[in-house]
């Protein structure tokens, strides 16, 4: 039989290893590439779930394999784990064990209930999990021991087994079969055994060799990028994670890479973060959701990067629309409302009093004081003028008749003649308009806003690209779910929504620094008829603009 190539090789081991079980693909998985990253899995869950089932499947992938398992209690003691000591090796005073068919001398081990463990065997097992060595008496013996598969119902509740749990990279629970599934569990016969043919196996050569490799696989600045914004996730979410196992992680997406045939790890091989990170099952999905959220994302084009250099530039230009500057005439003289209301280069002149920010107006002349008795005299009213409110319960003289202010024809253009308001000297009001800016600084402002079109137009690019090979690409990925095509394409499709939108966005921000008034522009204000009012020594060059 012909050798298969690495990749299809995997893939036929992979798919021939869940042959005859329900819903236990992704244990599978996470065991195999466990085994060839050199790291362990951890399973979490309630009796009866297959978990031990999973770690003699994996023992079927191996040549020459050793399997050994065993349940742990609080009385488990070392011998039981280790092998008993040689009563030779005591006649001759030497401590050492009979290691030959205990987990010493094992290629995969299945230990249950794992947070049993007690301190006599702790040191021993965390020195066989990490460095892989044993110390035999005086002697320390290199161990086969390709990966270990633990089991436990509940997670560790004491200080003292948090190294244990964190020598586990790759934690799954396991749960019972769903409701859709259970009919096909229903239907299982017997314990089918998989056969597993002998060109599929991997000897410790394959093993070792896959390990040496992965060292070479690139980790792209998307990936570190990734990986950064989830450490500072995990630590705002209390989720702690130590650097060993960071270290490890990188080491798991080379592997993963590798196995699918790549020299670079890419973002969907970290879709196994979810089950590298959690400390508490509950955690997972939301590393998931974490991860799943930022499927699409690159370290040289970032979205959020994008989106908030976008809205930096929104708000230049609301601040620039809104800039207001003293309006000037056609020689650059500053200008104000004047008394009549028209501008004036004037920067003082009467003002219309206020009362408790009213304006006060002279009464007309012949006006009658209230209920109509008499003419008052004083047009002034002692200085205090009059409010609207107050003219209005006065009566003047229309046509020789009197009529009440309020029902006057003339009212209007009363209130709006200037000469009768209560005036004084005071500094005017400035004329304002949108202010001009320079050429320069306009022409500056779209060419950085060009260069950010550009970076949203290369990541939307990138991103077409990233669509049109993530379907093939998780599909045909060995260690990431199918069931991840979906929510996967549905949440990039949702990113290049966002990036049309944000083109869009920066189309208006263009547009509107382009409609910006300039310097050398002066826009007519004013029509033609209206008169500047000039200082005495300008009246030679009054003009209309």
């Amino acid at each position: 039989m012909k050798k298969p190539c690495e990749l299809e090789r995997l893939r036929e081991l992979r798919d021939t290893l869940v042959t005859g079980l329900v819903e236990r693909d992704l244990p599978i998985r996470l065991a195999l590439i466990a085994a060839l990253a050199g790291e362990h899995l951890l399973l979490v869950g309630p009796p009866g779930t297959a978990k031990s089932l999973v770690a003699r499947r994996l023992n079927l992938a191996f040549t020459k394999s050793n399997y050994f398992e065993r349940l742990l209690t609080r009385f488990t003691v070392p011998e039981e784990l280790f092998g008993p000591l040689s009563i030779k090796g005591l006649e001759e005073d030497r401590y050492e064990r009979l290691t030959a068919a205990y987990m010493p001398t094992a290629s995969i081990a299945f230990l249950d209930e794992i947070f049993k463990a007690n301190s006599a065997i702790l040191n021993s097992l965390l020195t066989l999990l990490n460095e892989r060595e044993f110390d035999n008496g005086t002697r320390r013996d290199k161990a086969p021991l390709i990966a270990v598969i633990g089991a436990s119902n509940e997670l560790p509740d004491s200080e003292e087994l948090n190294a244990l749990y964190d020598r586990f990279l790759l934690r799954l629970y396991v749960g019972s079969v769903s409701k859709d599934a259970f009919p096909s569990l229903l239907r299982l016969r017997g314990h089918a055994k998989p056969d597993v043919p002998d060109v599929l196996k991997l000897s410790d050569t394959d093993v070792a060799a896959i390990q040496t490799a992965a060292e070479a696989i690139e980790i792209p600045d998307d990936v570190v990028a990734l990986l950064c914004s989830l450490r500072e996730w995990c630590i705002a979410e209390s989720i702690p994670v130590s650097d060993r196992r960071w270290r490890k992680i990188v080491k798991l997406l080379q592997v993963s890479a590798l196995t699918n045939g790549r020299e670079t790890a890419s973002i969907w091989d970290c879709w196994l973060l979810q089950h590298c990170l959690w400390k508490s099952p509950e955690d997972r999905e939301k590393i998931y959701q974490w991860y799943a959220a930022r499927v699409g994302a690159s370290a040289a084009m970032d979205p959020s990067r994008l989106t908030r250099v976008v809205v930096s530039w929104e708000g230049k230009l609301k601040t620039d629309q809104s800039s207001k500057s003293q309006m000037r005439d056609a020689k650059g003289r500053l200008l104000y409302k004047g008394a009549n209301g028209r501008p004036t280069t004037k920067a003082s002149g009467s003002i219309q009093e206020t009362r408790e920010g009213e304006p006060l107006y002279l009464l007309p002349a012949n006006a009658l004081s209230r209920g109509g008795r008499q003419i008052v005299q004083d047009r002034t009213n002692r200085g205090s003028g009059f409010t609207v409110d107050e003219l209005d319960e006065l009566q003047v003289e229309h046509e020789r008749y009197y009529t009440s202010f309020v029902k006057w024809p003339k009212r209007a253009a009363y209130l709006a003649d200037c000469s009768n308001w209560l005036t004084k000297n005071g500094a005017l009001i400035e004329i304002l308009e949108p202010m001009r800016h320079k050429r320069s600084h306009i022409a500056d402002c779209l060419r950085q806003i060009d260069d950010v079109k550009a970076q949203v137009l290369q990541y939307q690019s990138q991103l077409d690209l990233h669509i049109q090979g993530m379907a093939a690409e998780i599909c045909s990925h060995l260690w990431v779910g199918a069931e991840f095509a979906k929510p996967a394409a549905d949440k990039l499709m949702q990113t290049r929504n966002e990036v049309h939108a944000l083109l869009d966005r920066v189309s208006r921000v263009r547009e509107g620094f382009e409609l910006l008034p300039l310097e050398s522009e002066f826009a007519d204000l004013m029509t033609d008829e209206v008169e500047i009012e000039e200082d005495e020594e300008d009246q030679s060059d009054a003009e209309v603009i």
